[in-house]
């Protein structure tokens, strides 16, 4: 018997559909992008990325996978996109790195999972505003002011609400240069608003759910919202359980921030961005955990997070929420590939 490729593997994840339910699931999985705009790898020590293949087995076409944070240190940042490319060069049967929109559509066709890096805080340019342009040709195509805390180039969500810095202003002139998205999640809502306001291209959060559904720091005001989605942004939906809502990292709490986001500002600003954190870290961050996780927001339990396993049960919930196909698709993985298309330049 042939493999079953990814659409159908994924089909094989979900029970109890009606045949034209189950139709309808496997028309959209195979004509549009699925499109998983965040992975939380974070990592102290570079390792292997074999659990991708997770995101594979669940039809998920492209995902953005995290290689630094502003929690460790800039060089770690690098020696992880070193790791992951060569990772990937290994795997090159299952898996592309991407450096243009056409790699992703590519490895849609050939039935790979298409891969590129994101960065949570600007601390890994190590002051240095050139760093952008080395970072967008080791494969990053979006990064993030600053994650959670104040840094050199703006403001974190849980720290004093400042907004870019003039080195911070740099930073995004070079980011809209070179072609990398502006990613406002984990950043303190004026460096949101200024940056919304100065790029010259459209800006994201790129996993951010909505404060007024979950009251949590993290979490993004209406207004932001509003903002981001009058640039032409787009807002990718969380699956971490501390910012979904009080039952965790519940796949209907990531319906309900749909929900919500699509009747504040319109389908075509929503998209996914799970977040999702799969094995343990070898942790030597613990002692910045007070730092960048305050107590009052970040109680001392396990965090959950929903996993990629989750969207083929997105899309029923979809499906039951009575939204169309097209909707579905756009959402699923269309927005977030449009301003790709749209952002991204030729290295």
């Amino acid at each position: 018997m042939p493999e079953r490729s990814a659409t159908q593997r994924s089909m094989d994840l979900k029970t109890g559909l009606q045949d034209g339910a189950q139709a309808r699931m496997a028309k959209l999985l195979a004509g549009n992008l699925v499109w998983d705009n965040h992975a939380g790898f974070a990592f102290v020590k570079a390792g292997d990325l074999v659990e991708l293949d997770r995101w594979r087995q669940s039809g998920v076409d492209y995902v953005s996978v995290n290689i630094g944070y502003d929690v460790v240190p800039w060089t770690t940042t690098v020696e992880a996109a070193s790791k992951y490319r060569h990772w990937i060069r290994a795997h090159e049967d299952q898996y592309v790195q991407v450096e243009t929109y056409e790699d992703v559509l590519r490895a849609k066709k050939d039935g790979k999972l298409a891969i590129a890096f994101d960065i949570e805080g600007a601390n890994a340019l190590n002051g240095d505003a050139g760093m952008v342009d080395l970072y967008y040709r080791l494969g990053v195509r979006q990064m993030l002011f600053a994650y959670n805390r104040n840094n050199l180039v703006g403001g974190g969500c849980h720290d004093e609400d400042t907004g870019l810095t003039s080195f911070g202003r740099e930073v995004l002139r070079e980011m809209n240069r070179v072609g990398m998205i502006v990613d406002c999640s984990h950043c303190a809502y004026r460096t949101t608003m200024e940056a919304m306001e100065r790029s010259e291209t459209p800006v994201i959060f790129s996993h951010s759910n909505a404060r007024n559904l979950f009251d949590h720091e993290r979490n993004i005001r209406d207004d932001q919202i509003k903002a981001c989605a009058a640039r032409g942004g787009v807002i990718g939906v969380t699956g971490v359980g501390l910012f979904l809502g009080t039952n965790g990292a519940d796949p209907a709490h990531v319906l309900e921030h749909i929900d919500y986001l699509c009747q504040l500002v319109g389908v075509r600003h929503v998209g996914i961005g799970l977040d999702s954190v799969l094995h343990n870290q070898d942790d030597e961050s613990v002692g910045a955990s007070e730092t960048y996780w305050p107590a009052r927001q970040y109680p001392n339990e396990p965090m959950d997070f929903v996993p990629p396993e989750a969207f083929p049960g997105l899309i029923q919930g979809m499906f039951g929420r009575g939204y169309s196909d097209a909707d579905i698709a756009g959402i699923l993985g269309g927005n977030f590939a449009r301003l790709a298309q749209q952002i991204w330049k030729p290295v």
